[in-house]
C-alpha cells in the first residue's frame, strides 16, 4: 500500500526534476511557456520556445539509475498522448513554426536531455 508520505515524496521528486529541466531550458536560451499544462487528452510537463521552435518536453525523474532505463518509461502510447495534447496546446495558443518533442531524464539530480526523442 502506498502511503500519503510516499506519494508526496514522489510528487516532490517530480516537481524537483521538472524545475531542473525548466532551468536547463532557460540556461539554453529558451523561454518556458507552460508547465504541467492539462487538457482532456493529457498533460504536458514543459512547453518551451526558442526562435520559431516550440519544444514539448516529457520529464522523467528518478532517485537513482538502478532501475530500468528511464527513457523506456515513454511508451508509444504515452508518446501518442503527448503528441495529441501538444497539438491541442499549439491550437489553443495559435503557435506556429517547428515543433520538437524532447525527453528529459533527471537521475539523482542530473539532467540528461534527449532532443527530438520522438
Amino acid at each position: 500500500m502506498v502511503t500519503n508520505d510516499a506519494k508526496m515524496q514522489a510528487l516532490s521528486l517530480g516537481d524537483q526534476g521538472e524545475e531542473a529541466v525548466a532551468d536547463w531550458y532557460r540556461r539554453a536560451g529558451y523561454r518556458v511557456l507552460d508547465r504541467n499544462w492539462r487538457c482532456f487528452e493529457g498533460e504536458l510537463d514543459i512547453v518551451a520556445r526558442k526562435g520559431r521552435t516550440t519544444v514539448v518536453c516529457e520529464v522523467k525523474t528518478r532517485r537513482s539509475d538502478s532501475f530500468i532505463d528511464t527513457a523506456l518509461a515513454i511508451s508509444p502510447a504515452k508518446q501518442a498522448r503527448v503528441r495529441t495534447a501538444a497539438f491541442r496546446w499549439l491550437e489553443e495558443n495559435r503557435s506556429t513554426g517547428r515543433v520538437r518533442f524532447d525527453v528529459a531524464l533527471v537521475v539523482a539530480g542530473r539532467v540528461q536531455m534527449i532532443e527530438a526523442a520522438f
